[in-house]
């Protein structure tokens, strides 16, 4: 990588159980199209940004965050940056390469179930309009 995007600290929101040195990788489903597997595997600087991932993501298990360390090279994520937000105000990355878990962050506030049930709402709304996922 040539230039750096971001410094970090970097999170990562999900609902599995990891430990620190899992590689999390690419080629997974999507959390919010199910339909597509996931040529990156996507992370943010900001740790509210890993909230929100973590309680929408799919699974049965406890939302949890991690804080990750990219592998290789990554960029700003286009389904966010300039698409939705000038520039990447909502620090979020995506990278084909892996990304290490540093450590589970604990400490952090669930999210409203309320606002939980909003964010999918509006996620199957942007979906049966046709809304898509840059891949």
């Amino acid at each position: 990588m040539t230039d750096v995007l971001d410094e970090g600290p970097f999170f990562h929101g999900t609902k599995a159980d990891l430990q620190p040195g899992d590689l999390l990788t690419a080629g997974f489903r999507s959390n919010y199209r199910p339909e597509i597997v996931m040529n990156h595997i996507y992370f943010t600087a900001l740790a509210d940004g890993a909230v929100l991932a973590a309680e929408l993501a799919a699974g049965d298990g406890e939302p949890r965050i991690y804080e990750v360390r990219p592998t290789g090279a990554f960029e700003d994520d286009p389904n966010v940056t300039n698409k939705r937000f000038p520039g990447n105000p909502t620090r979020s990355y995506r990278s084909t390469e892996p990304i290490e878990v540093v450590r589970e962050v604990t400490g952090w506030t669930r999210m409203d179930p309320e606002a939980v049930a909003d964010w999918k709402r509006r996620i199957a709304a942007i979906n049966d309009s046709g809304g898509e996922i840059i891949n």
